[in-house]
């Protein structure tokens, strides 16, 4: 008899969580925590409204002060904040969901004007800014200029991941999913459009394990801090040009970091299919992590339940995160169920604000 289909509705087992549904939350910055970049009672009701999903992966947080890309977005690295995401992980444990913490640094995405002036934490690979502008409390400014790292400062910043994933289990986090995507730091060192450093052997764009190296450095001494690779997870997009971002060889990018996250035999793989902007040529990458990564793979970017169903069903992903449907459907699992109207997100609420487009979408009851 031949094997009933897998559905975003099958149970699935996520390192050591058996996931009730393959309808994950993808991370989305949505810049509630404020100043002082706390986690705080708004942003506990917007992930327990959305506990129903089989795995939530909390927004892009910093792992170091002074290292703002957006504005209000949350960070890790103070008591307070890890005091303020315990109250988001208990509201969502006590509605029965899962979440997991994406740990990020902006790199060369970070600007002055969103850090009160300070420069420290404007770095990449290169010297060679974003060419777009940024949004800031001063107005919308050019980006930043970025210090060129130096290879004796990377050992630090490979210690603020391990300490903001320590930090995300200490704030009751389920597990931590390493933001390698959409032209953050590991990004910047991980695609050749960025990284240009010719006389750097270890982290330079000489090969691909070079350009590797800051990835592989953050996922060993992540999977060190949390004790085991059951609780890590990891982001790529190596098609999405956002952040002035471009690789000469997607696909072989893609096949490179697919086998270093098997090697690591992490809990999933979290990709970005496409691109935010449109772009001239595209390669499939999905079916390359597919056959790369054994582990469970999540897809994500412009899914409607039935392209996702049909992926599960065929083999080609695990899971699929829903971005922007999800953040307008707080109950999105129960009208996938009942094949109910969805509501429309309100782009115009998606950065800052408080409750409204953020948590005042109403459900199905």
């Amino acid at each position: 008899m031949a094997a009933t289909p897998k559905t975003l509705f099958t149970p699935v087992q996520v390192g050591n969580l058996h996931l009730p549904n393959r309808i994950f939350l993808a991370p989305l910055t949505r810049s509630r925590a404020g100043p002082t970049h706390v986690p705080n009672a708004l942003m506990a009701e917007y992930y327990a409204q959305r506990a129903s999903g089989g795995l939530l992966i909390a927004e892009a947080t910093q792992i170091r002060p002074n290292a703002s890309a957006f504005y209000g977005e949350p960070g890790i690295y103070t008591a307070e904040q890890i005091a303020g995401w315990k109250h988001v992980t208990d509201a969502v444990h006590a509605k029965g969901g899962r979440i997991f913490l994406q740990i990020w640094h902006g790199g060369r995405a970070v600007h002055p004007a969103l850090n009160g002036g300070d420069t420290t934490e404007v770095v990449s690979t290169a010297a060679v800014a974003i060419d777009t502008s940024i949004h800031t409390p001063l107005g919308k400014l050019p980006n930043a200029v970025p210090r060129a790292l130096d290879a004796s400062e990377l050992p630090a910043y490979v210690a603020s991941y391990a300490d903001a994933a320590t930090s995300a289990l200490k704030a009751g986090f389920d597990g931590v999913e390493v933001h390698a995507a959409n032209g953050y730091l590991i990004d910047q060192f991980l695609r050749d459009g960025t990284n240009t450093r010719t006389d750097d052997p270890k982290y330079g764009n000489a090969s691909l394990s070079t350009r590797s190296q800051l990835l592989n450095d953050v996922l060993a001494a992540v999977i060190a801090a949390v004790g085991t690779p059951e609780k890590v997870g990891v982001r790529f997009s190596p098609l999405n040009s956002y952040n002035d971002m471009h690789d000469s060889d997607p696909a072989a990018l893609s096949e490179h970091v697919a086998k270093l996250a098997q090697h690591y035999n992490l809990a999933y793989v979290h990709v970005m299919r496409s691109s935010f902007s449109p772009v001239t040529s595209q390669v499939d990458i999905v079916p390359i992590f597919r056959k790369n990564f054994k582990n469970i793979l999540i897809a994500n970017m412009g899914y409607s339940k039935d392209e996702a169903n049909k992926a599960i069903a065929d083999g080609a992903v695990d899971a699929v995160a829903f971005g922007t449907q999800f953040l307008a459907n707080p109950d999105l699992p129960e009208r996938f169920l009942k094949n109910a109207t969805l509501n429309s997100p309100d782009p115009s609420t998606f950065y800052g604000g408080a409750e409204k487009g953020y948590t005042d979408y109403p459900t199905l009851a």
